[in-house]
């Protein structure tokens, strides 16, 4: 039998990390490659100086992505460097308008462009999610402990399971059991 040469293994081992499929975000090395690429307003600046600090910084990066952010991120469920806190976007809403939607730490801050402000809070403690219009908030569902959510719809408190069957019932419930198909 001969030996596995150390390079081999080596090569075997990174390869099968790279291609499973709990590998994370590498949330680090990104930050920094698109950094890289508008650090000026010139590409050509940005490409020389690319090519001297790329080979010493991006693997630092991934290093550190791959052995302790994508590690925390595994294990928390988040990952320190990719946090969108006070960052804003624009999405396009179903009417066709565009809403700026700012990531707040418990959760979203929306603002339409009439200047209306509406807040979606996540709260920690019940594992709910509130809206807030005109200074009135209201629970808009719960997640229950047996992996299903409460919601009150119509007036009425109600449970659904979160899945396929979940998601029908309740568009069945809200539409009050009328469905009518877009077009």
């Amino acid at each position: 039998m001969k030996k596995i040469n150390l390079k081999v293994a080596a090569f075997l081992l990174i390869g099968s990390l790279a291609a499973s499929s709990c590998i994370g975000s590498y949330s680090l090395f990104n930050k920094f490659a698109k950094w890289e690429t508008q650090m000026t307003s010139s590409k050509f600046v940005n490409a020389v100086i690319g090519f001297i600090i790329t080979p010493i910084v991006a693997p630092i990066c991934l290093v550190i992505d791959s052995l302790v952010l994508n590690t925390i991120e595994f294990w928390s469920g988040s990952n320190p460097v990719a946090s969108n806190v006070g960052k804003t976007q624009q999405v396009l809403g179903n009417d066709g308008r565009y809403y700026a939607v700012t990531t707040l730490k418990n959760g979203y801050e929306v603002k339409a462009p009439d200047g209306a402000v509406t807040l979606f809070t996540h709260n920690a403690e019940n594992d709910s999610w509130s809206m807030t219009q005109d200074g009135i908030t209201k629970e808009i569902f719960r997640f229950n402990g047996d992996g299903t959510i409460q919601t009150v719809i119509n007036g009425e408190e109600k449970t659904f399971s979160l899945n396929e069957q979940g998601v029908y019932d309740a568009r069945m419930a809200a539409g009050e059991g009328q469905f009518f198909a877009a077009r």
